[in-house]
């Protein structure tokens, strides 16, 4: 669904404005309803609750022999026009990372059911084409004694629901799935290997109120991207559960003058700055930590939308839409 949007613009307050009002409301909204616990901030990325819904048979690895798919061939680096370069196979079909896996050393921890939705690749027949380092590929054996594919120690994979060559629908799902760039690393992350820190979910300079057409009125920022909250994080106090390999799908929204956004249709009061766990500062709305979701491809999508049961496109109060 695309919608679309009318855009204005307002000088912001001063950094010292913008410091003091956020600081006086984060003091009002937030601090009232703390009960003096302590929150203990999880890797979401990491999370069982977070991974892609297998069904009942996820992890059980009956009848999932043979464990491999189709092999690769020579893989190839392909242009994504929001992922910048990805790996694919030699029919130009992506090739994923699994952030449950781990790289040093090579363990694939997809098995049973696990398998259907993500074939495995096999190691034999892989060759690295132009632009991909031939020293970066290995092989892992996985609990059958086939050997699977590794790419700078990251098992290999495809996604079942890609249908063409050139489709990216496997990137971010669950949080913990990614197309992989030639070096190993998440398409698109701009990080070393190893996963990166929170990046910002880019500059902007206002918030959109969306009414859309399945959850009521939404909120999106400049770029018409859906903005949603995370239920692994928490209000009062504020805390982060999305770090690590959750922020590679799940970026975090930059925060707003409140006095800009009061002139867009948002209390000044529900915007309020959180400073994450990396020093950079996150829009919150009612204290909620808000994010976008890099499987939303237009303006307008809500792909992220009870994703996993956690995830919901926010209102303009930070609830969640659609009486989720």
């Amino acid at each position: 669904m695309t919608t679309q949007l009318t855009r204005q613009r307002f000088p912001h307050r001063s950094a010292l404005t913008v410091a003091a009002v956020a600081s006086l409301f984060l003091t009002v909204a937030c601090g009232g309803a703390d009960d003096g616990g302590t929150t203990t901030i999880e890797n979401a990325g990491a999370s069982s609750d977070s991974g892609y819904d297998y069904g009942d048979g996820y992890g059980d690895d009956s009848g999932a022999s043979p464990q491999l798919g189709e092999p690769a061939g020579e893989l190839a680096v392909a242009e994504d026009s929001e992922l910048g370069e990805v790996v694919t196979d030699a029919e130009g079909f992506t090739l994923y990372r699994f952030e449950n896996d781990t790289a040093d050393p090579p363990v694939s921890n997809c098995e049973g059911d696990c398998l259907v939705a993500w074939p495995a690749v096999p190691a034999d027949d892989a060759a690295a084409a132009a632009g991909i380092d031939a020293s970066l590929l290995g092989e892992v054996e996985r609990s059958d004694g086939s050997l699977q594919l590794t790419l700078n120690g990251w098992p290999v994979y495809r996604y079942a629901e890609d249908a063409a060559p050139g489709d990216v629908n496997g990137h971010g799902v669950g949080g913990v799935w990614n197309a992989l760039a030639p070096s190993g690393a998440p398409a698109g992350s701009g990080a070393a290997e190893g996963g990166g820190g929170a990046e910002a979910g880019g500059e902007f300079d206002e918030l959109n109120i969306i009414d859309d057409p399945d959850l009521g009125e939404i909120v999106a920022d400049s770029e018409g991207r859906t903005l949603y909250r995370f239920d692994n994080d928490t209000a009062w106090p504020m805390s982060t559960g999305c770090l690590d390999a959750c922020l590679e799908t799940w970026k975090p929204a930059e925060f707003i003058d409140p006095a800009v956004a009061e002139q867009l249709g948002f209390d000044p009061e529900l915007i309020i700055p959180f400073e994450r766990p990396d020093g950079t500062t996150q829009l919150t709305i009612d204290c909620w930590p808000v994010y976008y979701f890099t499987g939303d491809q237009e303006p307008g999508d809500t792909t992220g939308h009870g994703a996993q049961d956690l995830w919901w496109a926010v209102t303009p109060e930070g609830g969640k839409a659609g009486g989720a």
